[in-house]
């Protein structure tokens, strides 16, 4: 493969553009959109079940938002209990599916046909009113109680997020506690069909959100004012929120992970943005794309990096193989050439669902420090990324895709085109 002489560029010369020798990628067609509400919920139930008989679970207790919508679909007020883990679903191996809700708000979860019954929780306002030492002991006695009921002397429970006290509180009823949280991410890591379906408009979504943005790009507008068309058009497409604010202009694409800022754009910059978005059905949408500002034509020097980064993402979709392992994906990944090395991007690629899930594969030279092997799967979804910029430089460049493993290979879910003018095509 072809590397760009940097040395011996102008600011108006455009970059020559190698060729990449990839496996055809599937667009996407064969992806569903339809999907039964009811057989999403009972299918992802189902797969938790199932990892619990696997690790010996006779129940676990969930606290973490993501986990208790993808157990049962139920979701209340998102974002305090992000914060707040005082509402916590029960699940046991087998027997109903008890929620421990906030007070006065029931209502918004029992008509699902994942929930069993409701309770008001225990810990709430805990922590706020310092009754941790008042409310730990009735946590732990009730379930206690329901795992006498229904855990059939299996005494192994999971808590997937929880304080220290409530977990001593558990033992203290002779319980044996784990944390189940790597597990229950593991269980995650394979993506039912209406899941597929879910993710797939999330990510129309947040194309549409994106294609805003791009409209509004022009010299004069600021970084926020840009992020906020993509927050609104986000909630106008059915998502819920965006996890980051990584949206940046000119001098703040390098390095990467600055997010948005009151800074004005200017002519001939470059705006890089990465939607982490929670998106419609609270599936993750997550692709990357950086854009020029005219008037004019990008640089040479922006043309390079982002062939560059146009390269490293199209190499890595090529060689994604179901039964590749991800030792293997990180030794085969494109190699990024040594200027750019300091401030590579941490993944190859990331696990997508519900947030960034299930694998996470560094590059080869920071694989045993970052990531465990395994096996890419059928049904996993995964981010292919890259950021291309050195140290010292003016711009840098993020690009990224998201695809499902398929048995033969892959479908890109996300279908944003990329910058013409920043391949050197003419436009």
């Amino acid at each position: 493969m072809s590397i760009v002489d940097f040395d011996n560029l102008t600011d108006n010369e455009p970059a020559t553009i190698p060729v990449v020798p990839s496996a055809p990628v599937g667009n996407g067609d064969s992806i569903p959109t339809a999907f039964d509400p009811v057989q999403l919920r009972t299918g992802r139930l189902k797969r938790l079940r199932q990892m619990m008989a696997e690790q010996g679970y006779g129940a676990v207790v969930l606290f973490d938002p993501y986990n208790q919508r993808y157990a049962t679909g139920s979701r209340n007020m998102f974002g305090y209990f992000l914060r707040n883990s005082t509402r916590y679903i029960y699940v046991p191996l087998e027997g109903p599916v008890i929620l421990f809700e906030y007070p006065g708000s029931a209502h918004v979860s029992t008509w699902l046909e994942t929930i069993d019954e409701s309770r008001t929780s225990k810990v709430v306002w805990s922590a706020v009113n310092q009754r941790d030492n008042l409310s730990s002991d009735p946590f732990g006695i009730e379930i206690a109680e329901l795992m006498e009921e229904h855990g059939q002397g299996n005494k192994k429970i999971g808590l997937d997020r929880c304080a220290l006290n409530l977990a001593r509180s558990l033992e203290a009823q002779g319980l044996e506690v784990f944390d189940c949280m790597q597990d229950t991410l593991h269980c995650r890591r394979i993506k039912t069909p209406e899941e597929i379906a879910c993710l797939a408009q999330s990510m129309a979504g947040s194309e549409a959100a994106v294609a805003e943005v791009e409209a509004a790009i022009k010299p004069g507008i600021t970084e926020t004012e840009l992020f906020a068309t993509l927050y609104g058009n986000v909630i106008k497409q059915g998502g819920e929120f965006i996890e980051t604010r990584l949206l940046s202009s000119g001098p703040r694409t390098n390095p990467w992970f600055n997010e948005a800022s009151d800074r004005v754009v200017r002519p001939g910059e470059l705006i890089a943005l990465d939607t982490d978005t929670i998106g419609c059905h609270g599936y993750y949408s997550d692709f990357s794309r950086t854009f020029h500002v005219g008037p004019g034509r990008p640089s040479g020097y922006q043309q390079s990096l982002y062939q560059m980064a146009y390269d490293q993402v199209h190499h890595n979709m090529s060689i994604l193989r179901p039964g590749m392992s991800y030792r293997e994906i990180a030794e085969k990944a494109w190699k990024i050439p040594e200027r750019f090395l300091d401030r590579r991007y941490p993944s190859i690629i990331h696990g997508v669902g519900m947030h960034g899930e299930t694998p996470l594969v560094a590059h080869h030279m920071d694989f045993d420090r970052f990531s465990k092997d395994g096996i890419l799967e059928p049904g996993m979804v995964v981010s292919v990324e890259s950021y291309i910029g050195e140290v010292g430089g003016a711009d840098g460049v993020k690009l990224e895709e998201e695809v499902l493993v398929t048995d033969t290979g892959i479908e890109k879910l996300s279908r944003y085109p990329f910058d013409e003018a920043l391949l050197g095509r003419q436009v």
